[in-house]
């Protein structure tokens, strides 16, 4: 599996910035993936840029208006920018699309990531990427999240704060009433959490509320919040359901909690904390010793650092 998260998309475009010509007159992103890229690009080729549907209908972003007509005669070197090509089908479509336009505008293709002989299906491209592959940016909406366990606290929804931990009337509110974080726009494989199954009622009635779509919710068979405490098990609980099944991923939000799933499960785990996908503890070692991760990331890596080498 390879993983790129929003940081790594801006470290690349940055070290490769030079392939893009300095001639072009406005970036145009391809929704809702090249967005992003298209953004970045427009930032630091200090050139305007739009999205294919507005472009289509003579629109551009201006800052402090929704959109401004352009003159046909003001921009004639348009560069198209994409996230990724894979397939190529996405692109040809793209490509399809905006075909009556050849003549009134030189048109180039972009993407930052490609698969391994797709380097000529666009005019520039920032990396080689096989497959299969996640980027932070779309990977709620990935199609394979039935492959997948999730987390529930701090991923789909906001950890409760200490005064609603009180397992009791405050915890079953705070379920009911949590605030949504990250809710993916595809089937989940299995939902796996440290509440306690006393709790299920409540955790399905959210589930359902906030439409999120899964086929089992594993919870932890504990008489109350003490016992969960004393058992201290929650690497071990999340890791047992991840091996149960032909599972790819993992997304938890505690980053110590990632590490330990990972070294049972040895398989990739994506924490929300930082974003960063966890493929292995020794990669984990290797980053803080090199410096990878930024200061205030390096702080709490350092903190685990111990527990990863028992």
């Amino acid at each position: 599996m390879n993983y790129r998260n929003i940081r790594e998309l801006n470290n690349i475009i940055l070290k490769r910035l030079s392939i893009i010509p300095r001639d072009i007159d406005l970036i145009v992103g391809v929704p809702r993936s090249g967005m992003l890229p298209a953004n970045l690009l427009s930032l630091y080729l200090n050139r305007p840029y739009t999205d294919i549907h507005s472009f289509l209908n003579g629109h551009i972003y201006k800052a402090g208006a929704r959109g401004q007509f352009f003159d046909i005669k003001q921009f004639k070197k348009i560069l198209v920018v994409d996230d990724s090509v894979a397939s190529g089908a996405a692109l040809a479509e793209c490509k399809e699309n905006l075909k009556h336009l050849a003549g009134s505008f030189d048109i180039k293709y972009c993407a930052v990531y490609v698969v391994p002989g797709k380097e000529r299906s666009v005019d520039y491209f920032f990396e080689v990427v096989t497959l299969p592959r996640y980027f932070q940016w779309n990977i709620l909406n990935h199609t394979t999240l039935e492959k997948a366990c999730f987390d529930i606290d701090g991923v789909l929804c906001a950890d409760p704060l200490p005064e609603q931990n009180d397992d009791g009337e405050k915890y079953i509110d705070f379920i009911l009433n949590a605030p949504p974080l990250f809710i993916p726009g595809s089937k989940i494989g299995t939902i796996v959490t440290s509440r306690l199954e006393k709790y299920r009622p409540q955790t399905e009635q959210w589930l359902k509320a906030n439409n999120v779509k899964y086929n089992d919710l594993v919870m932890l068979d504990l008489p109350d919040m003490a016992a969960r405490q004393k058992a201290n098990n929650h690497g071990d609980h999340k890791a047992k359901a991840y091996m149960a099944k032909p599972y790819v991923l993992f997304v938890e939000s505690d980053l110590t909690q990632a590490i330990q799933i990972n070294r049972i499960a040895k398989k990739p785990v994506l924490c929300t904390e930082n974003f960063e996908m966890i493929f292995d503890k020794e990669s984990v070692l290797y980053n803080i010793k090199s410096g990878k991760y930024m200061p205030f990331l390096r702080k709490y890596a350092l903190k685990v650092r111990d527990r990863i080498r028992k």
